[in-house]
């Protein structure tokens, strides 16, 4: 059987503590917050069936591509 993936992103910008996540509808959530709210992202989208797929980082910049089963 073939599995079907679907994918999102999460961006953080942590000198200005701009958080942005967008997901396969095309909805787009932006919020702020440091080290606790990222965590707290990363937690509620993982009781949602999303995991990393991979992480790029760049100065003060880090990308998260999300993946999930559907």
């Amino acid at each position: 059987m073939d599995q079907r993936f679907e994918y999102a992103s999460v961006e953080w910008l942590w000198d200005s503590s701009n958080i942005r996540i967008n997901l396969p509808n095309g909805e787009e959530h932006k919020t702020t917050g440091t080290y606790g709210e990222v965590v707290a992202t990363m937690n509620e989208m993982g009781q949602n069936g999303w995991d990393i797929a991979s992480c790029a980082a760049q100065s003060n910049w880090i990308y998260w591509t999300m993946k999930r089963a559907v």
